[in-house]
């Protein structure tokens, strides 16, 4: 059994497989599509995560689209972040394409499709077949986002698919070896901050296996391509122009300044790029000190995010017995992490001696490879999930929640929900079960001459239903019909080994048990 793993990122993905003769993780390189990055003695190679409908049935992608300067031929065709919109709360509207409708879902999938074809045929010069597939998540994910990615797999043909988060496969790749080490590995890429605290450990003296045990785990919705907006808002709002202004091609074309500009920041103390605009006879000159870079970034509450996210998975960390102290790691992993304000935030929390940038884009999907030798993996809730509830008489929501963020499973509450009816009559309970997540966002404002005079970091819980495309789940059907005001039924809850949230359900009235262990949605 030949074992791929993708890292699907929003700016790069990384695909790697064991190679057959040193057993070690094997980037693969695809000629057409991949991009070259040098670090000191090392080529790395991504493919951009970039997509170009040439016809409906025909889709460019990778470093095809950006050598081929595709974007900038037909900005209607082309399409970046996808990954990032298919796993936000809200989705894009359909692009209209030649008659056709494309949702982030469907190029995100036609992505992987033709990635993956390329992989069947560098996997056949190496004469192996590819049958199982592991990708990775963030943390962070919600449950529609995880149900796409197995959809996928099966329509790829695969016969088996595993899935793990980003942080957690980066830390295995790390130190998987090191029995009972604590690692926190710091993911930063495109789309999200990822954090993920590690502890691995060996089951017994019999066992020569290594399970992991995720100790906390914390992210943030926020990655290197809101940087790159951000350099281009900036430098549009200091020129007293935006993005209506100069059009969706010239606008395309900054971004793409941007991200290079970002990159080679991470290397020089000023950088400076340049492009003329034909069509408008216009010139961009984007030019950025790393002091001027950082400034921007603490302006933007980009680094207040991350040292909030620092303190909250500190925080879970604290509440399971372990300390700042008692983290031996830190692992930086993600293009946004080579920014050298966020790498010096990192070190003023650990120290430099403890913080580690070996592998910033190849890590996620080499560690992922190592799951297939792991005993298993000792998983906590990604979210907190609740109940929805109507309350009649106030006439609004309320909320209970069921599982904390970080809850190790399984599990069970030890106390059981008590519910009444909503209305008189009423023959069934549904309930409307859901994902909490906090989600943070910077308010940036500018006076009349452009100058930022204030920035303001607005965190607030977000509810998604999980059965956001269905009818409520069911858990009761009452006989005789309930009365409003008097309590009917009461339910157990559990999450099992698989994170299935598991109920039991008794009839208040009757005394008898309406639903026994039953499962009723699925804990991503």
């Amino acid at each position: 059994m030949t074992a791929i793993a993708i890292d699907f990122g929003t700016s790069n993905t990384v695909v790697c497989l064991t190679d057959p003769t040193t057993q070690k993780p094997y980037t693969l390189v695809f000629d057409s599509l991949s991009r070259t990055f040098s670090r000191k003695d090392k080529s790395i190679s991504v493919v951009p995560s970039l997509a170009f409908v040439q016809s409906p049935d025909r889709l460019i992608i990778g470093q095809q689209v950006r050598s081929q300067r595709l974007a900038h031929a037909q900005p209607n065709r082309f399409f970046r972040e996808f990954k990032r919109d298919l796993a936000a709360d809200f989705q894009a509207p359909p692009r209209s394409i030649d008659g056709e409708l494309y949702t982030a879902e469907a190029i995100a999938e036609w992505f992987l499709q033709t990635l993956w074809t390329q992989v069947k045929i560098e996997c056949q010069t190496l004469n192996l077949s590819p049958d199982h597939l592991i990708v990775t998540a963030p943390v962070g994910a919600f449950e529609r986002y995880l149900s796409w990615f197995r959809q996928v797999g099966d329509r790829l043909g695969v016969s088996t698919i595993q899935i793990i988060d980003e942080s957690t496969a980066a830390a295995l790749g790390y130190a998987v070896r090191r029995p009972r080490s604590r690692v926190l590995v710091i993911d930063f890429g495109g789309g999200t901050l990822d954090l993920s605290l590690v502890q691995t450990q060996i089951p017994n003296a019999q066992q020569g296996s290594i399970r992991a045990d995720v100790i906390a785990k914390s992210d943030a919705y926020v990655g290197g391509i809101d940087i790159d907006m951000w350099i281009v808002e900036d430098y549009l709002q200091r020129m007293g122009s935006s993005r209506t202004e100069i059009g969706e091609l010239a606008w395309q074309t900054l971004l793409e300044l941007a991200e290079r500009l970002k990159v080679r920041l991470s290397s020089e103390s000023t950088a400076t790029e340049s492009w003329f605009d034909d069509e408008r006879f216009m010139a961009y000159d984007l030019s950025l000190s790393r002091e001027q870079f950082s400034d921007l970034l603490e302006n933007r509450q980009l680094l207040e995010q991350v040292r909030r996210s620092l303190d909250d998975v500190l925080a879970i960390a604290q509440t399971k017995g372990v300390s700042k102290g008692d983290i031996e790691l830190v692992l930086m992993v993600g293009g946004s992490s080579l920014i050298p304000a966020v790498q010096q935030l990192v070190v003023s929390y650990f120290g430099r001696q403890k913080v580690k940038l070996h592998k910033p884009f190849e890590a996620v999907a080499h560690g992922a490879l190592s799951i297939s030798d792991l005993d298993g993996i000792d998983d906590h809730l990604r979210h907190s999930y609740a109940i929805r509830l109507w309350e009649p008489y106030a006439n609004t929501y309320s909320y209970f929640k069921l599982f904390d963020q970080g809850t190790a499973y399984p599990c069970q509450r030890s106390k059981s929900l008590v519910l009444q009816v909503a209305q008189e009559g009423q023959t069934e309970i549904r309930l409307d079960i859901g994902e909490l997540a906090e989600i943070a966002q910077a308010e940036v404002m500018y006076d009349e001459n452009g100058r930022l005079v204030s920035s303001t970091l607005n965190r607030q819980e977000r509810y998604r239903s999980l059965e956001a495309h269905q009818d409520q789940v069911c858990v009761a059907h009452l006989n005789p019909p309930g009365q409003m005001g008097v309590d009917r039924v009461s339910v157990r809850f559990e999450v099992n080994a698989e994170r299935m949230l598991i109920a039991t359900v008794r009839d208040l009235l009757t005394d008898k048990v309406l639903v026994n262990h039953q499962a009723i949605a699925w804990l991503q």
